[in-house]
């Protein structure tokens, strides 16, 4: 879905600009899906009387309100990162993507923050009778509002195609166009893509089980604590689990605002230790001034920070197997916020850059931002300088002046397909990934767990017999993080290789 948005996007001429109908369709429609996934139940029994046939479809709706959410949140995300690339000049990438990954962990605070709280005693039935619906409502109102003021605050510019411009999106053109842009991707978007596909075999796991992983690890091995005995086991271990969450995106927020201080962006081509020119410190500050410098001369660049998250994100879930306590899973989820921060900065960075290079554009404004000139039948080219609100997608030779040339504009012509092919390599791991954990799953964990079972005998044998053979046993969610810390030494192997492109680009 990413990169066919990408595709519709970078051609699409609306008057209300190329990302953002595709930013707030998409919001509406998962709104409706989170919505409709919320009382899945409510809607089918309206047609449907008590029986088999109404569990089953209950059960259908469900998953495809899933799938369809998965489907639009991918045009938002495609979109929304997309209005970076395209609003911001390469020299502020890195700071387009540190805000991004920023509000990325407000949101996780929020959302499993909200998890934690039992909204039925705070709201009580206002927004549905269970914690799930209620949740699916304040997600569904917090992404039209956050949808509604970027699309409000955003100026975003309109494309104008010249008469030539072969702007048809049919739907073989789309797929040619995609097929053909993957196969022939720039060395270095490549690379960026490959990082991110290894990487992400080893997020999945992470983001879809480490909340219910730590859950279990607490029920398995507290002495006190007996799953047997609640009421509602599962929401028990959700909780729990969405604690460590929280602490997570605690990290994540403080490793986002922090982080980028102290790491080079990609746009800055001096080598470590060379300034273009000397900071002077107000006199106050003059004797810092030493540690400053030392700061300033020893800051990593980002793919080698990148490279370090894979390695810290590695060691933390190669120890998941051996976890017996609920205080060490959390610490390692929490851990895990360092690298998430990159994760959610890094690529997208890269991206933007890479692809802004590839469209460096003829006329740059006082303010940093960019555009290229639409020709009249009468341009002289004396005139006054056109809108910075219109642009067109091919552009002639004359436009390109090397007098007004400038590698650290941006338009982002082509970023909706690029951050799409993205997209497309962070979605295919989820299917390794699932894959994995099912042939995992079924080895160490098949049917139901035993320790879910209240009193009966299971097979055969106590339920006490069962449950000693599963906590002595390895547990199938810690065997698919380790295996996701395998794919994360891989990626930090492609992101060394990365940089040996870089290099050579210099």
């Amino acid at each position: 879905m990413g990169p066919v948005i990408g595709v519709l996007a970078d051609n699409s001429k609306s008057k209300y600009g190329r990302r953002r109908p595709f930013m707030i369709g998409g919001a509406i429609v998962v709104s409706m899906g989170l919505l409709v996934l919320g009382w899945t139940a409510e809607i089918v029994g309206l047609f449907i009387p008590e029986s088999e046939l109404r569990r089953i479809l209950t059960i259908t709706l469900a998953v495809l309100s899933i799938y369809l959410v998965d489907f639009a949140i991918n045009a938002i995300q495609s979109t929304s990162r997309s209005l970076i690339v395209d609003t911001l000049p390469i020299p502020k990438q890195q700071k387009g993507s540190a805000w991004a990954s920023r509000m990325i962990a407000i949101g996780h605070l929020a959302g499993y923050g909200v998890s934690t709280i039992d909204l039925l005693k705070v709201l009580g039935k206002t927004l549905g009778d269970s914690q799930f619906k209620q949740c699916t409502v304040i997600a569904a109102l917090a992404l039209l509002l956050s949808v509604g003021v970027t699309s409000w605050a955003v100026d975003e510019r309109v494309l104008i195609a010249s008469k030539d411009a072969d702007v048809k999106t049919g739907a073989v053109k789309v797929v040619g166009k995609i097929l053909k842009t993957t196969l022939n991707l720039p060395d270095r978007i490549q690379s960026i893509c490959w990082v991110q596909f290894w990487a992400w075999i080893g997020w999945f796991p992470f983001l879809f089980y480490s909340s219910t992983w730590v859950g279990e690890t607490y029920f398995r091995y507290t002495p006190t604590a007996s799953i047997a005995d609640s009421s509602d086991p599962l929401g028990d271990i959700g909780r729990i689990g969405s604690l460590s969450l929280l602490i997570f995106s605690l990290v994540t927020f403080i490793g986002s605002i922090f982080l980028p201080f102290v790491v080079r962006s990609p746009d800055d081509e001096s080598k470590p230790g060379q300034r273009n020119f000397t900071p002077r410190p107000p006199a106050v500050l003059a004797p810092l001034a030493p540690l400053a410098k030392l700061v300033n001369t020893s800051k990593p660049d980002l793919l080698t920070a990148w490279m370090l998250s894979h390695i810290i994100f590695a060691g933390a879930m190669f120890l998941a197997p051996f976890v017996r306590s609920l205080h060490m899973a959390t610490i390692l989820v929490s851990v895990c916020g360092i690298p998430w921060a990159l994760a959610c900065w890094a690529p997208f960075t890269f991206m933007g850059t890479e692809v802004n290079r590839m469209t460096a554009p003829s006329t740059i404004l006082a303010n940093g931002s960019s555009y290229r000139r639409l020709p009249t039948p009468s341009d002289d080219f004396s005139g006054p300088a056109p809108s910075p609100s219109l642009l067109r997608l091919n552009h002639l030779d004359r436009d390109m002046d090397d007098d007004d040339e400038s590698e650290d504009s941006s338009t982002g012509e082509t970023a909706g397909i690029y951050l799409g092919i993205l997209n497309l390599f962070t979605t295919l791991p989820q299917f390794v990934g699932t894959f994995i954990s099912m042939i995992v799953f079924e080895i160490l964990e098949p049917g139901k767990h035993p320790e879910l079972h209240k009193g009966e005998d299971i097979e055969g044998e106590g339920k006490d017999d069962v449950v000693k053979k599963v906590t002595e046993g390895p547990n199938g969610i810690a065997v698919c993080l380790f295996i996701g810390a395998i794919s994360a030494v891989g990626a930090a192997y492609a992101t060394q290789r990365m940089k040996g492109l870089y290099k050579r680009a210099r």
